[in-house]
């Protein structure tokens, strides 16, 4: 199993996070805060299997705008791999 952390641009927290929930996969939002210029971003965390990970990098990939200014990232993804999951 596997925790994606992905930490996008506000404007395409949305999208991104609708498409991932529309294919399947169960995404939890936390408003952040980074950079040097301190914009606003949105963190999503999504767990899922070893081999859903590529395929909800994609649904990321292909939701995100293009990035307005040169040098800005779309997003920061993390894929951690996770020794035990509880859900209560």
């Amino acid at each position: 199993m596997k925790l994606i952390i992905a930490i996008l641009r506000d404007i395409d927290h949305d999208a991104v996070s609708q498409a991932l929930t529309s294919a399947g996969f169960r995404v939890t939002m936390i408003a952040s805060t980074g950079g040097f210029w301190r914009r606003g971003n949105t963190t999503l965390m999504i767990g899922c299997e070893d081999e859903q990970v590529e395929p909800a990098l994609d649904v990321i990939r292909k939701n995100c705008q293009a990035a307005s200014e040169p040098g800005t990232r779309h997003a920061t993804i993390f894929v951690i791999k996770v020794d035990q999951y509880v859900h209560f």
